[in-house]
Order: C-alpha cells, then structure tokens, then sequence
C-alpha cells in the first residue's frame, strides 16, 4: 500500500509542488490550505506523514503540530521559510521529525520524507529491555512498567539506538547522523530537544534515567529503574 502524505500549506503553488513531487515518486497526497482543515483530514482519512507550512493563517504549523500530538504520534515535517534554529528547536520541542526551509529542492524535500517514513517501518528486531523500560522495533511499541509511551518516530529511533547499545556513550554528531543521515546541517540542540521530550514522557511513567548526559562527551542509556 502507497504511504499517504498530509500537505499543509496556504500557498496553493507549494502544494503543487509538493504534491508532484510526492505523487511522481509513488506517494499518495491529501491537501489542506490551514491547519484547521489539516486536522479534519487526520480525522478522516489514514494519514502517514504530514508535510505542515509554518507561517499560515488561522492555526499556524506549530499550533497545528501540538493540536496533532494530543491525538497522534503521526510523523511531522515542516516547511519554514525562515531557517532560524529557534523555529527548528521549537518545532522539535514540539514533536516534529525533521525541517526543510523554503525554497526548498522538490528532490530534498521527497528523499527526507521517504527517510521519516523508512524510519516507522516494521523490522524482525527482537524486542530489547532493560530495566523498566522495552521496545519493540518490529510494532513500533515503547512501554515502561507496561506503560505504553507515545513516541513519535525520531523520538523512537534515538531511544533505539541507545537500548540497542546500552554501553556506548553517544555524541551528539553520532546520534544526529544515525537518524536522519550524514551531511545533514542539524545541530546539537536538535538531539537534546528530542531527549528532552523522551526524559520527559517516560518520567510520567515514573522512570527518571532513562538516558543519562556522560559530561564532556555525550549520553547513553540510563538504568532505567523506578
């Protein structure tokens, strides 16, 4: 079955673009001209990736992005026309995947998508524990204490990685390329933005060192205990 991506953009021209460049790598498109009607269609229809404009009317990107995350872990991607990091920590703090800035490459934008998308697919991984805390890669399941915790597909990735190699310590660099590939221009902010928000899900659920900061050097997995 084709992935169906959500283009969220008041500019009709961005998503014309967006749309054949979607539909001529083999993607299904839905569009909406804000983010109130970008909410009606993830509430109708089997979205897999929202491609979501900033700066719109009505409801802008972010506002949209945390209306989405009450209800959906649903991979985001946004367009900013301005490529200011704090936009980009923001939208990460936020919940969102990845960023792609206007103007932006109908080629770029396709080949980051099918990253976002290739990242949620099913794998034979066995499922990896330690402590309180289990993930299991093939169903794309967080718990902790049986608690399921709602990551989003980054968030997922990073815990991952670091659950599959509990002694390793992480820099930033490493982790930034292990998700969304090398020759990226990411920053180390964007990684902490991401552990911040998997800290701060999997401490509802009463465990506090599920990653833990190697000062000087980077981070690795935590005990993982209550």
């Amino acid at each position: 079955m084709k992935a169906r991506i959500l283009i969220v953009d008041d500019d009709p021209h961005i998503r014309d673009v967006v749309r054949i460049a979607a539909q001529s790598a083999g993607l299904e498109t839905t569009e909406a001209a804000n983010g109130q009607l970008a909410l009606v269609h993830l509430h109708r229809e089997k979205i897999d990736l929202v491609v979501l404009d900033i700066g719109m009317p009505q409801m802008d990107g972010f506002d949209c992005c945390k209306e989405i995350r009450t209800r959906s872990d649903v991979p985001i991607l946004f367009l900013t026309a301005q490529d200011q990091e704090v936009d980009r920590v923001l939208g990460f703090q936020l919940g969102a995947d990845d960023f792609v800035s206007k103007p932006f490459s109908p080629r770029e934008l396709v080949l980051r998508i099918k990253a976002i998308l290739g990242r949620g697919k099913p794998r034979k991984d066995a499922v990896l524990k330690c402590g309180v805390l289990e993930m299991d890669p093939a169903r794309h399941i967080c718990r902790v204490s049986g608690h399921e915790v709602d990551l989003t597909a980054t968030e997922f990735t990073l815990l991952s990685r670091l659950l599959a190699h509990p002694e390793q310590v992480y820099d930033r660099t490493q982790l930034i390329d292990s998700i969304y590939g090398p020759n990226n221009i990411l920053s180390g902010r964007t990684v902490d933005s991401h552990i911040r928000n998997i800290r701060a899900k999997v401490a509802e659920f009463g465990c506090n060192d599920v990653i833990v900061t190697v000062y000087g050097v980077g981070v690795r997995l935590g005990a993982c205990g209550q």
